[in-house]
């Protein structure tokens, strides 16, 4: 199912799908960032294993290699035909799905797919509550998508916007959510939280800074450990789970 010349009201995932996106991962540091949020995924992920999941605004590719070496039936929603670059090797190889679609009213019936996923997008769409409506619209069981949460570092980001720009050069404003205001919003639409892990205590424009993963492994394992994580780590990862599903 493909549409490739609509133009849709919002497209964030057409940044996040892109190659200078992916600079913010490159290295040994941006492996470990995205070792982390695999590996928080994938054990949210368990109890739905082999289960068809669609991964919204998902064209940056980062969790699709590990959900379809995990077993998952994998299709992949862009805004825009582009969307899909750094995934068309699995798509060619008849191992994903492609589809082209607006994510404020996805291409889909209710409840086509078992899980639906959705990193790096939520924050910087507008129509944020559009967004998530459809999300628990085709979501059968279960969502897993992530946030940066209002109470961590990331409060501070529009005042130390400028500087975190100098030192990664590719960053964008974005929306942090308080995790109650997500929560009572799902709620509402029949999902209640079934899961939530926080990645990193310590900003990740520091970590990218000492580009040293070894020490930042070190420091967060000391940091969850003594619950400065769990309290106010950021991006948190949320898994919402269909009431009486």
């Amino acid at each position: 199912m493909r549409e490739s010349t609509a133009i849709f009201p919002e497209t964030a995932d057409i940044e996040t799908s892109s190659d200078n996106y992916a600079t913010r991962f490159a290295g040994a540091v941006g492996a470990w960032f995205l070792q982390v949020q695999a590996e928080a995924t994938l054990d949210m992920l368990a109890p739905y294993h082999g289960a068809s999941l669609l991964d919204v605004g998902g064209g940056h590719g980062q969790l699709t290699g590990h959900l379809l070496q995990a077993g998952y039936s994998v299709t992949v929603l862009g805004s825009a035909e582009v969307c899909i670059e750094r995934i068309r090797p699995y798509v060619d190889g008849m191992r994903c799905s492609f589809d082209v679609g607006n994510i404020l009213d996805l291409p889909y019936s209710d409840r086509s797919f078992d899980v639906v996923i959705s990193y790096r997008l939520l924050p910087h769409v507008t129509r944020w509550q559009e967004f998530l409506a459809e999300l628990t619209r085709v979501a059968k069981q279960a969502i897993v998508l992530d946030y940066p949460e209002v109470r961590s570092i990331n409060y501070a980001t529009p005042f130390l916007f400028e500087f975190k720009k100098n030192l990664e050069g590719n960053t964008r404003t974005y929306t942090c959510f308080k995790e109650n205001d997500l929560l009572s919003f799902f709620i509402r639409h029949g999902f209640e939280r079934a899961g939530r892990y926080s990645e990193f205590f310590f900003p990740m424009v520091l970590h990218r800074k000492l580009n040293a993963p070894q020490l930042s492994s070190a420091m967060e394992g000391i940091s969850r450990a003594v619950g400065l994580t769990g309290w106010l780590g950021s991006p948190v990862i949320l898994k919402l789970v269909r009431l009486g599903g």
